[in-house]
This record gives C-alpha cells, sequence and structure tokens, in this order.
C-alpha cells in the first residue's frame, strides 16, 4: 500500500521494539509499524540501523523511532535494549525478536563444532535473551505481545544447526505462550519461507564462499521453491504483514502460534 495515510493505525499509542532491524525483515517491520502510528525502537549490531530510525522520523516525525547498536546475542545487550525502550516510550508493547539467519549452508556433517556454536548463537539465544528481558515491562503493565520469528527451515537440508535453533524457537513460543496464560501477554511466532529481499548490506558470515558452498546453497534453493504451493518466494511486505497481524489486537485471541508464512510449505 503506497498511500501511507490509508493504513490502519493498529499501534497507535503503541511502543515496539524491532530487533535485527538494519536490513531485511526486521526493516520492514519497523517500518510498516511506524506507518500504522507505533513508535519503535530499532536494533541491531550494524551502525547502518540509524537510518532506519531517520527513515521513520522523516516519514513520520521526530520521537517516533529510535536507534540502537547492540550484540543481542549477550544478555547485557538485550537488557540494555529494554531499558533503553522503556526510558524513551514509558512502556514495551510489542516486541519482535527477528535476529537470525542460516550463516552456513551445507551437510551437516561438514559443520565444524565453531560453525554450529555460531549459528546456534546467532539464530537462538538472541530471541530467549530478548523474550526475558522484556517481561518485566510488560508484567508490570498487564499486556503485550512478543513475535518471534521463526522459519519453515525446520523441515530443510543442508541448515541442521540454524534449524535446530528455530526449533528451539518454536517450543520457546509455545511454552511460554502456555507459561504466561492470563497475564496478558501473547506470545506467538511467524515461520517465514523463502524472503525475495535487496542483497545484504552486511553479510552474515565472513567466510570466504567456494564454489561447494554455492552449489549446497542452490540446493536450499531449490528445496524451498519445490516446497512452497506458490513456487515463489515472498516479499518483504507479505512477512511484515504476518507479523504484525500476530503483534496487533486483531490476533486477540491468538497465543502460543507458530504461523508459517511460506506459500503453503509448513515446515
Amino acid at each position: 500500500m503506497s498511500d501511507q495515510t490509508a493504513r490502519p493505525q493498529r499501534f497507535a499509542g503503541k511502543s515496539l521494539v524491532v530487533t535485527g532491524a538494519a536490513q531485511g525483515v526486521g526493516k520492514q517491520v519497523a517500518l510498516d509499524a511506524a506507518a500504522e502510528g507505533g513508535r519503535v525502537l530499532v536494533v541491531d549490531r550494524s551502525p547502518i540501523v540509524a537510518e532506519v530510525a531517520a527513515e521513520i522520523e522523516a516519514a513520520h516525525g521526530a520521537g517516533r523511532a529510535v536507534a540502537r547498536v547492540e550484540d543481542l546475542e549477550t544478555y547485557a545487550g538485550n537488557d540494555r535494549v529494554m531499558a533503553q525502550a522503556d526510558a524513551a516510550f514509558g512502556k514495551i508493547d510489542v516486541l519482535v525478536t527477528n535476529v537470525g539467519g542460516a550463516i552456513w549452508m551445507r551437510p551437516f556433517q561438514e559443520f565444524d563444532e565453531r560453525q554450529i556454536t555460531a549459528e546456534i548463537s546467532r539464530s537462538l539465544f538472541p530471541t530467549l535473551w530478548g523474550c526475558r528481558t522484556a517481561l518485566p515491562y510488560m508484567l508490570r503493565e498487564g499486556r503485550g505481545a512478543i513475535v518471534n520469528v521463526s522459519s519453515i527451515a525446520t523441515k530443510g537440508i543442508n541448515r541442521i544447526p540454524y534449524s535446530a535453533a528455530k526449533g528451539g524457537v518454536n517450543a520457546l513460543t509455545a511454552s511460554l505462550s502456555f507459561e504466561l496464560a492470563g497475564t496478558g501477554i501473547r506470545v506467538n511466532a511467524v515461520a517465514p519461507g523463502g524472503v525475495s529481499a535487496p542483497p545484504r548490506r552486511v553479510p552474515r558470515g565472513t567466510d570466504p564462499i567456494s564454489e561447494q558452498d554455492k552449489a549446497w546453497m542452490q540446493e536450499v534453493v531449490d528445496q524451498t521453491l519445490r516446497a512452497t504451493h506458490l513456487g515463489r518466494y515472498g516479499e518483504l511486505q507479505e512477512i511484515a504483514a504476518a507479523i504484525l497481524f500476530l503483534a496487533s489486537d486483531d490476533a486477540s485471541y491468538i497465543t502460543g502460534t507458530v504461523l508459517p508464512a511460506g506459500g503453503g510449505d509448513q515446515g
């Protein structure tokens, strides 16, 4: 929807924390939430996240966005983020935990210990720490919505450590929603499939990419396209729409759900 004034204002008066917001899905979620009236703290370990906050404020006015550079693989980093969001906005209504993504794509026997550890640290711990550090603020208010970004790659090839991490995200979502029943806090997840996005300005990994690596990556692309009923990758706006639905009061009776957004691929 190109006319921003025509958007619903589902997040008017609400504050959101969106992690991994410098590019891709996280950036789209932040932009779309702001267009629907939200105040957004955008956080990433890349300083280009400041450009996202500047874009939001240019479109919607001063005070609508705060940028923070932080390493969200640590508890302390998440703790600082939530404290800043509370100081800036007075509350945290919505948390979108979007940090993650496969660093390497290769058969499991080709992963070494360092790589497996890095995949789990990247795609599980930022979600665990994010949920844990946001909870005190949401419990204080007696309401909140958490949307974790999972993946249909929980059933896929050449990404076993990443798949295991996202399986953990799904388990966290189910268990935490159950534990928080009656508190006013909902916990859900969206599991995207392949997503069409501009080339990453900051790559997930720094290891050289060989011709064999490219072949293994192509196997993932081919498997993803075979599995989706629609025969294509999703658009950023399509994934953001699913996330923001679950984050909004439109989903007030939905909790503990992992919503596949993979064009029919259930993961």
